[in-house]
């Protein structure tokens, strides 16, 4: 399933890609494979890939002998498990390194972090969450600890509601209904939390998070539009909520980010 920038949202679903002709189901279910890989985990076996991808245990056990063949996965007969290999490696960096954003961005990120003594961000949208792919972080021996691939919600976080103001009405409705129908529950809170983003951002030109994600964390996030394309990334600043007051959010380090992705749109021609 996609959305209209065709970015994939949510897991494979076999019943949605049996409509789509050119959709190829082995290529989609060994990406699966890849992607149950979480941060903290070297290992799966097989039955956990199983589990978590729903898929039957004799498919998944030709496709991580083929992708063990190919180089994305290798085989630890002593664990008798599986984990990620060079070739995933390789392929991550292919995708960062060809990023102009990050080489343009970190020096004034770095900056902001250090006068902030926090950490500073870019993240992008893959399905349901934001992934990290640049951090740089204050000499502080408090600070957040995500690193490059870390995952968060975007429902919850101030990054994750920079970037669903930027997007497109259709889309940030499709995402937002996914979001609901991921935790119910939580939805009458989440969704006050991602309006009152939608209305700091067309009032300021940013979104703040102050424990919706985690209690005791809290940050402000400002997307950067037209970035390759029509693609939409979004920055952050966060930290420990007891060294990041609301106040000092909102009238200070939430305008230094909104100047720093000022920049980077200029330095990128995209202003």
């Amino acid at each position: 399933m996609q959305t209209e920038t065709g970015q994939p949202l949510q897991a494979f679903d076999a019943d949605d890609a049996s409509q789509d002709r050119q959709f190829v189901n082995a290529l989609a279910r060994g990406l699966e494979i890849l992607r149950c890989f979480r941060p903290g985990e070297v290992y799966l076996t097989n039955a956990e890939l199983a589990r978590r991808t729903a898929m039957p245990k004799p498919t998944v056990s030709r496709l991580t002998h083929t992708l063990t063949r190919l180089g994305y996965l290798s085989y630890s007969r002593t664990q008798g498990k599986y984990q990620l290999a060079a070739g995933v490696l390789a392929l991550g960096y292919s995708l960062l390194s060809n990023l102009d954003v990050r080489k343009v961005a970190r020096p004034w990120m770095q900056e902001l972090a250090e006068y902030a003594q926090a950490s500073v961000s870019i993240g992008a949208r893959d399905r349901l969450s934001m992934v990290y792919i640049e951090t740089c972080r204050s000499n502080s021996n408090v600070t957040l600890r995500l690193d490059v691939g870390s995952r968060i919600p975007i429902g919850t976080t101030a990054m994750g509601k920079a970037l669903l103001s930027a997007l497109p009405q259709v889309e940030r409705d499709y995402l937002m209904d996914h979001i609901r129908m991921r935790d119910e529950e939580k939805w009458p809170r989440i969704k006050a939390g991602i309006e009152q983003g939608f209305k700091d951002y067309q009032d300021h030109g940013f979104c703040m998070a102050a424990g919706e994600w985690q209690k005791d964390v809290h940050s402000v996030g400002v997307p950067l539009v037209g970035v390759d394309g029509e693609k939409v990334m979004a920055f952050n600043c966060g930290g420990p909520a007891f060294l990041l007051s609301r106040d000092a959010l909102e009238t200070d380090l939430s305008p230094g980010l909104v100047r720093l992705v000022r920049k980077v749109q200029t330095s990128l021609g995209r202003a």
